[in-house]
């Protein structure tokens, strides 16, 4: 019998499962050189828009403001600043990003961030009945629907992408 390697949880997963729903976990290999989304994909063989990255922002009204959006498109920031209601939105430095949100580049999750940050999900999501997120740990990810990760971080669907 071949023992199944224990999967050590995340906050994230913690949260998702305090919120009694349930999801896949990915476990993968990653490295500095791969952390993008198509290079996840392929490693845990899954086409590439199911996969989705989180980007933090700074709005000049808001301050942080969370942005979820396929792995294979980029973030238009004036449709984000719009639908935050902010005039203008800026990507977080990286240097800030820990502090910022207490996840790491390539470990970035949406689900448990030190604050809930508003949040928004590119309409992409809709195609899909689940997708595939940062567990919050750079070489995992986890698999839930569009609407539980509204639900958890109180967020909202909208159009994000160029």
């Amino acid at each position: 019998m071949v023992k199944k390697k224990k999967i050590q949880k995340t906050n994230a997963m913690r949260i998702v499962e305090q919120h009694k729903i349930a999801y896949k976990e990915y476990e993968f290999e990653w490295s500095e050189d791969h952390l993008s989304a198509e290079s996840v994909a392929q490693k845990i063989g899954i086409e590439d828009g199911k996969i989705f990255k989180t980007l933090v922002t700074v709005g000049n009204k808001t301050g942080p403001v969370v942005a979820v959006i396929p792995g294979d498109k980029e973030l238009d920031l004036k449709k984000l600043a719009s639908a935050s209601g902010n005039k203008k939105v800026d990507m977080l430095h990286l240097k800030d990003l820990e502090e910022t949100t207490g996840y790491i580049r390539g470990g970035c999750s949406p689900i448990g961030m030190k604050k809930l940050f508003p949040t928004y999900i590119a309409e992409e999501a809709n195609k899909f009945d689940s997708i595939i997120i940062s567990a919050g740990k750079r070489g995992m990810q986890i698999e839930l629907p569009p609407v539980s990760i509204l639900k958890i971080t109180k967020g909202e669907i909208v159009d994000l992408t160029m």
